[in-house]
């Protein structure tokens, strides 16, 4: 069996480690030019620990966890003013490496960079490669990129994102909408002057800062372990980008309640745009803001997958995965964790159908049966959240009302 990925974000990497695991030919095909070509994001809450734990060989795993954030202990609501609104205390995990139990902040740079590890040592994954199109027989799936390349597999798995070219053309019915809301991010390095500016309860947990119409979302990732240093111990052969500790910050609302224009800006603009937006709240906040690296600022525009009507469609030799078919807003933090629960149940499948267990067809079926159930419950779950909350006019709020 021989299995062509689309898409070497996280649900597409952890994919390609658990059929790699389970004996079965993978290829990564990414858009980029390089793993590392364009921003990754910030900080992720990631508690799908069992489903990488069956993916990523044990020493990936344990890296994973090595270079993960302190344990979490709380989690906080205060104004723009820093004044505490609700703070909500978290059980401390006792064995970090537990998959069942695991539930922490990661970096995304460094976790994309272990889920890539050894595929790129092994050309599993060919950078470069934009999908334009593709074509199925009885007995196989013929994909096309728009550098000329051309692959045969005996599955097509569409894991490209929210944008899916796949998703656009084999199930058009899979429909994608913005939410209204608009997230400007930013990422400011711990230091010694800007160390002493972060909020006590902001080093304890996930923090939201209330302003109004505007929030703030706010975490620190403090290294367990510096990413290299930890490679260097568990997995010698594994290269981690070095990183320090920091500050991140999305400042989210609708596109006319910042102090100025969001869209169509670049980092410098971006940043502008919330330091306008945050010039009345407290100076702590203010100060953590002005120091962040300004050409790490981006603006996301949150969509969501429409949840109903449930879709179904006649399985084939194409499927899809993580946000390709079932995107949703921040709510629940439960994005990139579907997706590595997708990638965990698909390699199950697919191993099952490589030993002869059941036609390849039909272990696509159950995939895709239980992979919409879940998936889209856990969007209607987010939209629900935010629907339920209604009166509550700060999007932040409705995002964590969805978290508790």
């Amino acid at each position: 069996m021989r299995v062509a990925i689309v898409g070497a974000g996280i649900g597409g990497l952890t994919l390609a480690q658990g059929l790699k695991r389970a004996g079965i030919d993978a290829a990564v095909y990414e858009r980029d030019a390089a793993l590392d070509s364009r921003g990754q994001g910030y900080r992720i809450h990631l508690h799908a620990g069992t489903a990488l734990h069956s993916c990523l060989p044990p020493d990936l795993y344990e890296l994973c966890v090595a270079t993960a954030g302190r344990p979490s202990t709380q989690l906080s609501v205060m104004t723009n003013h820093l004044k505490p609104l609700r703070r909500t205390e978290t059980t401390a995990v006792r064995d970090p490496l537990d998959p069942a139990a695991l539930s922490t902040s990661v970096n995304r740079q460094t976790f994309r960079e272990i889920l890539a590890a050894r595929l790129e040592d092994d050309r599993a994954i060919g950078f470069g490669h934009t999908c334009v199109g593709f074509s199925q027989t009885d007995d196989s799936v013929e994909v096309h990129f728009a550098n000329g390349a051309a692959t045969t597999a005996d599955v097509l798995v569409a894991a490209d994102g929210v944008g899916s070219a796949i998703r656009r053309r084999y199930l058009p019915q899979l429909r994608v909408e913005a939410t209204g809301s608009l997230c400007i991010y930013g990422r400011t390095p711990i230091t010694d002057e800007t160390r002493p500016l972060i909020p006590a309860d902001t080093w304890k947990g996930f923090t939201a800062i209330i302003g109004g119409h505007v929030g703030m979302a706010t975490g620190v990732l403090d290294f367990r372990e510096p990413p290299a240093e930890a490679a260097r111990r568990i997995a010698p052969d594994v290269r981690l980008t070095p990183a320090q500790p920091y500050f991140m910050w999305a400042l989210t609302a609708s596109a006319e309640r910042f102090a100025g224009p969001v869209e169509n800006r670049d980092a410098a603009g971006l940043h502008a745009t919330a330091q306008a937006t945050i010039r009345r709240w407290h100076p702590d906040l203010r100060g953590l803001v002005a120091h962040a690296t300004v050409p790490e600022t981006t603006l996301v525009p949150i969509r969501s997958a429409l949840p109903t009507p449930t879709p179904s469609w006649p399985s084939t030799r194409v499927t899809l995965l993580g946000d390709a078919v079932h995107a949703m807003s921040p709510a629940r933090g439960s994005g990139a964790n579907t997706a590595l629960r997708d990638a965990a149940l698909l390699t199950s499948e697919l191993r099952a159908a490589a030993q002869g267990g059941k036609a390849l067809t039909q272990a696509i079926a159950d995939y895709e049966r239980q992979m919409v159930d879940y998936g889209f419950e856990a969007v209607r779950a987010s939209r629900d959240a935010e629907r339920s909350a209604g009166g509550v006019r700060n999007p932040l709020v409705r995002l964590l009302l969805g978290i508790r």
